[in-house]
């Protein structure tokens, strides 16, 4: 068998598209995987693999043989066992809760219709409640570099799998961190997404009204990947939205990055070391740093376990404190029996607190590209973990209580070794619907970090051919809208971003336009021409009809052909316009003309 272990979803697509390899491999992949692993609650056997395997030939039928149909073509995966596939037994880690779903959730039904093939379901804090990965009857999950240590919580088992590259992606879930903090204890990825981008059907909720399933994986373009296909809008989840496609898809060279004005590490010199690496790593790749105040954040982040937010755990375990109390993790019951105290008129009371705490902290993240703050400020050994379970649980969420509630997204990223040789993680956050701008500085990040994916000792592959991002139109502009130029705010202020600056075909002619203020180009095509510079943006889907609509005549929107074959929409301008403006096609492009007006 090839040795699979620690591969990323381009390296799997590229097996399997070159021949090497064919899906039946995972029958192999599944019996190789180390015979006790707690991270692990069920495995496929080879029975469920087969059926699996058997679809999988029938959908790539179904799509002519194109595998480039199904992007997730036999890629093995795992989801936390709080989420529902069908055939598999859902335990949310108590097995006296378990039940066998009737079919997959929503999520997991669009990975399998890519292609992807499911092996495992893992193991969890018992009903998603705690962020260390010790609170579960199937037993505790080590850390992947250090088995001492904790793995993080509640998505343990996915992030343990992941970081030691059983599979290359994983679901987790995350209503206070559980899909960032396991990420950042062991060296991989944790895509939270904004609420309601990823279905929740099929998830045992813990908190419903701000539950999230989340994404593991080694580097931040698999991630991001997972989370394309996993996205869409379901109608039978009521916290299901729909992309308005208005938020960024990228970051410009200039990072702009917040940063909590006062840092909490709880004694941890080492995670603080990290951090502060990071800070500086950051800046040197151009970014600027401003301290922010964090009170609105900390005061939100204990809301959801020291006040009436807790009671939304008591209400999705209603059923199991009624007939089986017993049954639940002595303190995972204490926690959820905590929502009994409060009243209708406290939660009221909290939902005014959080709605007023929430506009504070996505005012103060107005103008930023994202918050940066370490992931956990500390990581404790299993043996500190069972003295003080509840005080270094809490410490864990000090960097990510208040995600969810504020209605942000983020993206856990791995930081660096600490000097004991244990990860240490940082995360972005940024208002909801900036994932895919987050992804985009994120794999910045880690191309310029260089550190091993997770626990298998790989290096990250070379970047793949660069991919549009979606939910945004690429608009050629040739004039006025260039950096620096008069018009440029028109593209700025509906957050596009720049990427890059290119050339037309050969087949274009330039003319200055007569009587433009400010003034204007015209570009047309041409049975004979020259390459003309132009830049590429990427603006907002949703923005980019008011953008066109402040366009005068005789300029308008068209396709442009770009010098590589490309594509895309930019600045066309109407014939008749031309007689009497200036040809300047020999400058090449329009700031060359406007210098030689000196």
């Amino acid at each position: 068998m090839h040795n699979v272990f620690g591969w990323t979803l381009g390296e799997w697509q590229s097996a399997y598209r070159s021949g090497a390899i064919k899906p039946e491999i995972l029958l192999d992949l599944v019996d190789a995987y180390p015979a006790e692993d707690n991270a692990w609650i069920a495995r496929a056997g080879s029975s469920q693999l087969q059926a699996q395997l058997d679809e999988l030939g029938e959908r790539l039928a179904a799509v002519g043989g194109d595998m480039a149909q199904l992007p997730l073509y036999g890629v093995p995966f795992a989801i936390k066992d709080n989420i529902d596939a069908a055939g598999w037994d859902t335990t949310a880690a108590c097995p006296e809760f378990a039940y066998a779903p009737g079919s997959d959730a929503f999520v997991v039904s669009k990975l399998r219709a890519a292609g992807a093939i499911l092996v495992g379901k893992t193991n969890l804090d018992q009903f998603a409640t705690g962020l260390v990965g010790t609170r579960s009857p199937y037993g505790a999950v080590g850390n992947s570099f250090d088995p001492a240590y904790v793995s993080g919580g509640s998505s343990s088992g996915s992030a343990s799998v992941v970081a030691r590259g059983l599979v290359p992606f994983a679901l987790g879930t995350d209503t206070a961190g559980s899909g960032r903090v396991p990420a950042g204890f062991n060296n991989i990825v944790g895509l939270k997404p904004t609420k309601g981008r990823l279905s929740n059907t099929g998830l045992v909720p813990a908190c419903r009204t701000v539950d999230c399933i989340s994404v593991f994986a080694l580097t931040v373009a698999d991630a991001e990947r997972v989370a394309q296909v996993a996205a869409g809008y379901d109608a039978s989840d009521a916290y299901s939205r729909v992309n308005p496609n208005t938020a960024p898809v990228a970051v410009g060279a200039q990072i702009k990055l917040a940063i909590p004005a006062e840092l909490e590490f709880f004694g941890d010199s080492q995670n603080q070391a990290v951090f502060e690496q990071a800070v500086e790593r950051f800046k040197a790749l151009g970014a600027v740093i401003t301290p922010v105040d964090f009170t609105p954040f900390k005061a939100l982040a204990d809301q959801l376990y020291y006040g009436p937010w807790v009671a939304e755990r008591t209400v999705a375990l209603e059923g199991m404190l009624e007939r089986q109390p017993e049954a639940i993790n002595t303190l995972v019951r204490g926690i959820v029996e905590n929502g009994r105290q409060y009243t209708a008129c406290d939660a009221y009371k909290a939902e005014y607190l959080r709605a007023e705490l929430s506009r504070r902290i996505n005012d103060s993240l107005a103008g930023f590209d994202a918050l940066l703050v370490p992931t956990s400020p500390t990581l404790r050994t299993l043996a500190e973990m069972a003295e003080e379970p509840v005080c270094y649980n809490s410490q864990f969420g000090y960097y990510t209580n208040f995600t969810n509630l504020a209605d942000l997204s983020a993206l856990a990223l791995p930081a660096g070794l600490r000097v004991d040789g244990l990860p240490s993680g940082i995360t972005l956050l940024a208002p909801a619907w900036h994932d895919t701008a987050l992804a985009d500085l994120g794999k910045r990040w880690q191309a310029n970090l260089d550190l091993s994916l997770g626990a298998t000792g790989r290096s990250l592959p070379a970047p793949g051919v660069p991919v549009q991002a979606p939910g945004a139109v690429r608009v050629a502009v040739v004039g006025a809208h260039l950096t620096g130029m008069p018009l440029n705010f028109q593209l700025t202020k509906r957050n596009a971003v720049l990427v890059e600056q290119t050339h037309t075909a050969d087949s274009y002619r330039l003319y200055a336009l007569p009587g433009t203020v400010p003034p204007k180009p015209g570009l047309a095509k041409a049975e004979s021409g020259r390459s003309i510079i132009v830049e590429l943006w990427d603006m907002p889907l949703a923005r980019f009809g008011e953008f066109v609509a402040e366009i005068p005549a005789p300029l308008g929107i068209g396709n442009v052909v770009l010098a590589d074959g490309r594509s895309v929409k930019g600045f066309i301008c109407e014939p008749w316009a031309l007689a009497e403006a200036l040809d300047i096609t020999e400058f090449g492009g329009w700031r060359a003309f406007i210098a030689s007006r000196g």
